[in-house]
């Protein structure tokens, strides 16, 4: 009986000794729970023996129990890092597809050869699908995918509107409309270009320049003359003579003339207008629409485009006031092919990839997983856990949400191992083996001094 108790004891202290030794290689695995190994006594009675005087049978491992408290953050220059602040896991699977899930602290990701998401195993990570907008349009568990990164942002979008906003210098000096010409700086008095793009993603420079009239101010109203040019070559407005604006002739503050077309080499345009207090009233023609780019007239999209491509300029409010000449707003709605610049990880576990064309696209929200008992996780290796009956079902939610932690980009949850603590541990289990270790020979020499009697 002795014997065993001693054992029971040595074997203990091994166990002991084993959960130290793992902890302490495991010092430096991101991600790692450090483990803690629980021991009970062994003891048996019966109805027919005295409980008073009994003794116990010895000591037995009742669980090697991880501690999943938080380990400290470790920053680094790798944006698709991540660790948890709080509570949660990350999920991952073995192969696209799969609902056989496995759940990490371990947030050292990267992006394989087919610009997926991955572990240092090659295990998939698991996101929620986003909108447009960038919200989940599901947290559960079974409709997460892998999250794929791509390096292009889609197909090109040809520009359809360009958007103008500026202050046009009313001190500047009256010009000839007729006497424009866009290689003499002299012939108009501000521009401003932007650059479109085709069907094909091909830039282009589109230019609009300001050309303040003769006669075009009088009392109530004054009127500035457009032009429009891609790549250099003149763009007419559909319906626009941009010489045609009202006119004060004879000097007396009232407009007396429509004015006659005022056009250089078929260039036609439009009339921006102001009431007397710099404001904008509107243009002539009221909708500013480009003739068709590809054909005839433009003729300045390159082969295999969308010959029937036309811009419409929308004035968002200019002012004519007496200060410099001052664009504060140029937008247009193409754009090219992207490539990926950049990708950034939220708090909230949002992915965003950023382009060269300056789209930002919302792939997916990182999956966060929590237990009603970590503990009764199973372990699997690579740092990883998969649930169990003890765990509980895994319950999905997204980062910095109730219970779930929220998500640092940048950074790695080093392991949770206290190496001070653990050598003392050490230590003790060290002694605790030697002792039973002693009990163990004291025992057998207590068996020799019974064999030796005669």
């Amino acid at each position: 009986m002795s014997f065993n108790i001693a054992l029971s004891g040595i074997a203990a202290a091994q166990k002991d000794l084993n959960t130290t030794a793992n902890n302490i290689a495991n010092a430096n695995t991101i991600g790692f729970k450090e483990s803690r190994a629980e021991f009970a006594d062994v003891y048996a009675n019966s109805i027919f023996s005295n409980s008073k005087t009994a003794v116990g049978g010895g000591a037995t491992t009742t669980q090697v129990a991880q501690q999943f408290h938080q380990g400290s953050l470790q920053f680094t220059n790798n944006s698709l890092d991540m660790a948890i602040s709080g509570g949660g896991f990350f999920v991952t699977s073995s192969e696209i597809g799969t609902q056989d899930h496995a759940f990490t602290r371990a947030g050292a990701f990267k992006v394989d050869t087919n610009n997926y998401m991955v572990d240092s195993a090659g295990n998939f990570l698991q996101g929620f699908p986003v909108d447009e907008d960038g919200n989940s349009t599901s947290v559960s568990l079974t409709t997460t995918q892998p999250i794929k990164i791509p390096d292009t942002a889609g197909s090109p979008v040809m520009t359809s509107n360009v958007g103008l906003q500026m202050n046009l210098n009313v001190g500047e000096s009256e010009l000839d409309p007729a006497a424009f010409d866009p290689n003499d700086s002299d012939t108009f008095n501000s521009s401003t270009s932007v650059t479109v793009y085709d069907s094909l993603g091909e830039a282009h420079i589109m230019t609009t320049y300001f050309v303040k009239p003769q006669g075009g101010s009088h009392t109530g109203e004054s009127n500035w003359v457009a032009y429009y040019a891609v790549d250099g070559k003149p763009v007419n407005m559909t319906g626009g003579t941009a010489g045609t604006y009202p006119q004060d002739t004879t000097g007396d503050g009232n407009p007396d003339s429509t004015g006659t077309a005022q056009t250089t080499g078929g260039w036609s345009g439009s009339v921006v207008k102001f009431n007397d207090v710099g404001a904008f009233t509107g243009t002539d023609p009221a909708v500013l629409t480009t003739e068709v780019l590809g054909v005839n007239g433009a003729d300045v999209l390159g082969p295999g485009a969308d010959g029937s491509q036309t811009i419409t300029i929308n004035y968002n409010n200019p002012t004519q006031y007496a200060s410099p000449f001052e664009v504060t707003e140029l937008t247009q709605d193409g754009t090219t092919v992207g490539r990926l610049t950049n990708v950034n990880i939220g708090s909230d576990g949002l992915v965003n990839a950023s382009y060269s064309n300056g789209s930002s696209v919302p792939l997916a929200r990182v999956a966060l997983v929590r237990f009603a008992n970590e503990q009764g996780l199973t372990q699997v290796g690579n740092t990883s856990w998969k649930a169990s009956l003890d765990s509980g079902p895994a319950l999905a939610g997204e980062a910095n949400s109730g219970t779930f932690g929220s998500i640092r980009s940048s950074a790695l949850e080093q392991s949770n191992v206290d190496l001070t603590t653990e050598l003392v541990d050490l230590i003790s289990a060290q002694r605790n083996f030697q002792a039973n270790s002693r009990t163990l020979e004291v025992n057998n020499t207590l068996n020799q001094t019974v064999l030796q009697i005669r």
